[in-house]
C-alpha cells in the first residue's frame, strides 16, 4: 500500500524525524487558511498524487508552459493562485504514464533553505535477508540515472536485525553523506529513528529524496515516499485510514476485496495462475511468442470457486483484454474447482474473447471432463508452451 507525501511525513514526524510545517488540502477554498498557519514567506505547493517526477510533470488541462507538479510561491496570493490551477487538473509524471492522475490533494509546506541535497531511502535487500540504508550525495536527482552513471556514488549498508542501527552504521552512513557539524549530529538521531518507523510499520520502502541539509547546517525530511507491505496489513489497522482508493486501479481493489493478487498491466492477453512463479513464467512465455500480458494475477494455492469466479470477471471487466490463459498447476488448488469457477464466471458475464486452460496436477481428469461438459468454446492446451502460442494466435489472428 503506498501513502501520500504529507501522510508519509506525519508518520515520520511521529517517531521524531525532522519534517517541515504542513497542512494537507482538498480544495482551492482552504488554501489561504493553511497558508497563514505556516510561518512563510516561502511556501511549497505539491501536488499529492502516488507518483514520482511531480515537480518535473506537467499538468493535461494547463498546456506544455505552464508550471509542474511542485512550485515555489512567494506569497499567499501565489499559493491561493497554484492550488485553483492544480487542484483537479491532470499531472502527467514519469511515472503516472501518458494517461497521469488527476490532483485531488496538495500540500502547502514552509519553504526551506537548502543547502544541499541528498538522498536516502530503507529497503529490504532480498539477497542479504536484510533491511539496507541506500545512500547517495546525489540527491534530487532520479536515483536510477545516478546508478547508471556514477554507480559509485550510491553507498548501501545493511543493518543486523539483532542489533538494529549500531554507531558503526551511523558512521557509514555519515561518511558516505559527507556531514559534518550539525548535520552529523541530526543524523545520529535520524538513522535509527527511519529505520525504528520502517521496521514497526513492516514497510516495504522508505524513500527520501531529497534529504537536506539546511543553510543553518541541519537536516530535514524535504520529500517522503513510504509503501507498506500488504501481507502486514492485518497487523496494522490503524494504517487502513492512510488509503487512498482514488489512486488505484479500480480492478486492483476489487481483487484485494477477495484476497487475489492483482496487478493491471498494458498488454491484451488476460492471464489467471496460481503461485506467483508461474504467474511470471505465464507472462514470460507470452512475451516471448510476440504479444503482452494484460495483468498479473495469482488465485493463490487454496483458491475457491467463488476466488475464481471473481478473478474471471476482473479480467473479462478490462476491455483491453483481447484473449484469456488460464493456466493451473494443481497443488493444494484442485483443477476441477478452477473449472467450475470458470464455468460460473462465463455463464455469469458471458464470454467474448478466446479462451485458452491449461490445467495440470490435483483432479486434472475431473477438471478437463468439467469443461469439455460445459458447452464453452474454450481451447484445451497440453503443457504451458502450447497454450501460450494458442492465446497468442487466437488473439493475433
Amino acid at each position: 500500500m503506498n501513502i501520500h507525501e504529507y501522510q508519509a511525513k506525519e508518520l515520520l514526524k511521529s517517531y521524531g524525524a525532522p519534517v517541515a510545517a504542513g497542512v494537507a488540502i482538498f480544495s482551492a477554498d482552504a488554501a489561504t487558511a493553511a497558508a497563514r498557519s505556516l510561518p512563510g514567506p516561502l511556501y511549497v505547493v505539491k501536488s499529492q498524487i502516488h507518483a514520482g517526477g511531480r515537480g518535473k510533470g506537467k499538468f493535461k488541462e494547463l498546456g506544455p508552459d505552464a508550471k509542474g507538479g511542485v512550485r515555489l510561491a512567494k506569497s499567499i496570493d501565489e499559493v491561493v493562485a497554484f492550488s485553483r490551477e492544480m487542484l483537479g487538473n491532470t499531472l502527467v509524471t514519469k511515472q503516472t504514464g501518458p494517461a497521469g492522475k488527476q490532483v485531488n490533494r496538495l500540500y502547502i509546506e514552509d519553504g526551506a533553505d537548502i543547502a544541499r541535497e541528498l538522498y536516502c531511502s530503507l529497503l529490504v535487500n532480498r539477497e542479504s535477508g536484510r533491511v539496507s540504508f541506500v545512500v547517495s550525495t546525489e540527491g534530487g536527482m532520479d536515483i536510477e540515472a545516478v546508478a547508471e552513471a556514477t554507480p559509485d556514488k550510491i553507498i548501501s549498508v545493511d543493518i543486523d536485525p539483532t542489533a538494529g542501527v549500531t554507531d558503526a552504521d551511523v558512521a557509514k552512513l555519515v561518511a558516505a553523506l559527507a556531514l559534518e557539524g550539525a548535520a552529523k549530529t541530526d543524523a545520529d538521531k535520524l538513522m535509527p529513528i527511519l529505520y525504528k518507523a520502517f521496521v514497526d510499520t513492516d514497510m516495504s520502502m522508505l524513500e527520501i529524496n531529497p534529504l537536506i541539509v539546511m543553510t543553518d547546517g541541519h537536516l530535514r525530511v524535504l520529500d517522503a515516499k513510504v509503501s507498506f507491505d500488504n501481507n502486514a496489513a492485518f497487523r496494522h489497522g490503524e494504517l487502513k485510514a492512510l488509503r487512498d482508493l482514488s489512486e488505484e486501479d479500480a480492478k486492483e481493489i476489487e481483487a484485494s476485496k477477495f484476497g487475489l493478487a492483482y496487478v493491471a498491466l498494458d498488454g491484451n492477453i488476460g492471464c489467471m495462475v496460481n503461485g506467483a512463479g508461474l504467474a511470471m513464467s505465464t507472462m514470460d512465455i507470452i512475451k516471448l511468442y510476440g504479444a503482452e500480458p494484460a495483468n498479473f494475477l495469482d488465485v493463490g494455492g487454496g483458491a475457491t470457486a467463488e476466488k475464481v469466479t471473481a478473478a474471471f470477471k476482473i479480467i473479462t471487466a478490462d476491455p483491453a483484454v483481447k484473449g484469456i490463459l488460464v493456466n493451473i498447476f494443481g497443488g493444494i488448488m484442485h483443477c476441477d474447482v478452477i473449472a467450475e469457477g470458470v464455468i460460473a464466471a462465463v455463464k455469469e458475464v458471458g464470454l467474448g474473447v478466446p479462451l485458452v486452460v491449461r490445467l495440470e496436477g490435483t483432479r486434472v481428469k475431473e477438471g478437463k471432463e468439467i469443461l469439455d461438459k460445459s458447452g464453452l468454446n474454450v481451447i484445451s492446451a497440453d503443457d504451458l508452451d502450447d497454450a501460450a502460442q494458442k492465446i497468442v494466435k487466437a488473439v493475433q489472428g
